[in-house]
Formats: C-alpha cells, sequence, structure tokens
C-alpha cells in the first residue's frame, strides 16, 4: 500500500498574544480536518524573549507558545518556530527591533531608513560580526525550548544584502563561501549541539537565470554555488508562486541530496501545478522518498483574518483577496495530499 504524503505543511508569521485564541481556532477546527501535519509559526522577533528582551518587538509570549505546542502536539501537528536569519531584518530601510537594538550588526548601515525598492530591499545583518551569532543562538534556543520544538526554521529567503562593499568585514568577500558560512554556523548550532532538524528557505541556492526563475525566487547575485557548500540533510523549502511551464530547481536540488519541500502561496492552480511538477521531477530523479509533500506559505495571514476566510466570521482586512487565496489554496492543495497517498511504498 503507498504511504501519505508525510509533511502537509502551513506556515504563518505571528507575533501577536491577543491572536492566540483565534490561531488555536484555525488549528482546530480548520487545519487538523484538512489534514495538515506540521505548521511552521514564523516568530522572528516577535517573540517575547527573556534571553534578549532588547531585541523584542511583538508580544508573543512563553505561555502562548506552551499552549500553542500543546494543542498542536494533542492533534498530532508538528509545531516548527521560524527565527528569519541574515536577511529580511526589516523592510526597506527600516530595521527590525535586532538591528535597532544591535546597530552595529547591521550589513549596510548606511542606507538610510527611508530606502525603498528599488534603490534597497531590506537590511541583514553582518555574517562576519563576531558577537551575531552568540546572540542569534539564544533566541534560537529559547524559541525550541518555549514551542518544545524537535526543529528550527532559520529563513534565509531573500538575501540580498550581503558582502557589501560597505561593511569592514564582509567587503570583497564571496557572497557564496559568506552566505554557506553562515548557513553551516547555524547547522553545526542547530544540528550538531541542539539536536533538531533545521529547514530554510531554498531560494539562495538557486540559479535564477540558469533556470527561468526571477530574482525572488532564485539568486542573480552569485549566491547560489552556496548549494555545494552546506550539509545535505537540511531541508530545503522550495517556494515557486507563479504559475509556470515547469520547476526545475525541484530535480536539481534533489540531484545534490537534499529533501525538497515545494512551497507555495496563494493561487490554487499554480500550487496544484507546482506539485505535479515536483512529483514527476522526483519519478524522474528517483527521488521521491526526499520529496515529501507540500508546504502551503500563507504570508499576509493571521489567525483573526483567517477566521474570516476560513469560517466566514469577522473581518479580512485589508489584504482580501491574498488572504482568500491563502484558504483557498490550503484547501485545494491538502485535498490533493488527502486524496491519494504518495507513490512511494
Amino acid at each position: 500500500m503507498s504511504k501519505p504524503w508525510a509533511l502537509r505543511g502551513f506556515h504563518m508569521r505571528f507575533s501577536d498574544h491577543n491572536d492566540v485564541g483565534n490561531l488555536k481556532r484555525v488549528i482546530q477546527d480548520a487545519l487538523v480536518p484538512l489534514g495538515v501535519n506540521v505548521l511552521i509559526l514564523e516568530c522572528n522577533t516577535g517573540f517575547q524573549f527573556s534571553s534578549h528582551p532588547e531585541v523584542s518587538g511583538g508580544t508573543l509570549t512563553r505561555a502562548d507558545a506552551r499552549e500553542l505546542s500543546a494543542l498542536c502536539k494533542q492533534h498530532g501537528i508538528r509545531l516548527i518556530p521560524l527565527l528569519e536569519c541574515l536577511g529580511h531584518q526589516g523592510w526597506g530601510g527600516g530595521r527590525n527591533s535586532l538591528l535597532r537594538a544591535y546597530p552595529e550588526f547591521d550589513e549596510t548601515p548606511h542606507v538610510p531608513d527611508d530606502a525603498k525598492w528599488p534603490d534597497f530591499y531590506c537590511p541583514s545583518w553582518c555574517p562576519s560580526h563576531p558577537d551575531v551569532n552568540p546572540l542569534v543562538f539564544d533566541l534560537m534556543d529559547e524559541l525550541i525550548d518555549a514551542f518544545e520544538a524537535d526543529a528550527l526554521h532559520v529563513g534565509m529567503d531573500e538575501v540580498f544584502a550581503i558582502a557589501d562593499d560597505h561593511c569592514p568585514r564582509c567587503a570583497g568577500k564571496n557572497k557564496a563561501e559568506l552566505f554557506a558560512k553562515a548557513v553551516n554556523e547555524y547547522y553545526e548550532h542547530l544540528v550538531g549541539r541542539q539536536k533538531v532538524q533545521m529547514l530554510m528557505w531554498a531560494d539562495r541556492l538557486i540559479d535564477a537565470k540558469g533556470m527561468g526563475y526571477s530574482q525572488w525566487d532564485g539568486d542573480v547575485y552569485g549566491i547560489w554555488p552556496a548549494v555545494d557548500m552546506i550539509p545535505k540533510d537540511i531541508i530545503l523549502c522550495d517556494w515557486h508562486y507563479d504559475p509556470l511551464e515547469e520547476y526545475p530547481s525541484v530535480g536539481h536540488l534533489l540531484d545534490k541530496g537534499f529533501e525538497v519541500w515545494p512551497s507555495c502561496w496563494n493561487h490554487p492552480q499554480a500550487s496544484l501545478n507546482f506539485f505535479e511538477d515536483a512529483v514527476k521531477q522526483a519519478e524522474t530523479h528517483k527521488a521521491l522518498d526526499r520529496m515529501p509533500g507540500m508546504l502551503v506559505t500563507g504570508w499576509n495571514a493571521t489567525g483573526e483574518n483567517l477566521v474570516a476566510a476560513l469560517f466566514g466570521e469577522g473581518d479580512l482586512g485589508e489584504d482580501q483577496g491574498n488572504i482568500r487565496g491563502i484558504a483557498d489554496t490550503l484547501k485545494a492543495v491538502m485535498e490533493r495530499l488527502n486524496r491519494s497517498g504518495s507513490p512511494v511504498s
């Protein structure tokens, strides 16, 4: 008999203590019936860290984390916290609470706060600063403990600010080697010391020009050769949101020896097409055992607007199209995964 797809996941940013009740309802009354068995909660610095309260920028507490962890365990859902590492330390020139507390960690301190795309996308912390990892490791450890987690997702998507010419520590360094250095240091701490699994977004490890992707879901800055410099037991979440004829990164990353988790967003048909192509590629590359399901990402989602989208109760908020799309995609993808088991026997 065939086995069901092992990873049926949903991801969302979450940092609001006052929204915990809504999220609990989403978990119990939507995710569980749909068959979701992995929930990735992107807390970032929105968690109330006791180890470094100066970097906390949200209201999610340790008690909230334990409450959500207990509910997920009760229903057989693996809860994995996400801490965005390296990139996405703010938006435009605006810095997040970590870089505001430690401006010396900023890779691009010369960029003004009011900078906007396309002049500048978002800040990174400096991977070469000697004091950044000890702090980051404390944050990682606290999230793992609070959520009683056996894995951590380290983000690392859309890193544009790296090896900046103005950084006294990183200027002139090879971007791929610098990115891989950061990945390997996080891996050594999480897998080597803490004995938990590590996940990350795959986009910086993909040659965008060579595979026909954009600068968002692939890399155009010379970071992608890092794919050959990092451990193969990191789960790579390979996200693509646009409808394309094929998604060659899945087969490429499988050939490199990674477990690849295709990840979609708010377009149901594009997501289903991506899944079918990923299955085809995994079969072609004889690696179905390393393409274990699909992850639906819930960017823009909150507990409150998901309640509105999934149950028709309350306010969808300003981003109504995206929230409806996320809810529809979640239903479509989980129906597809639950309708038939994996071809792996």
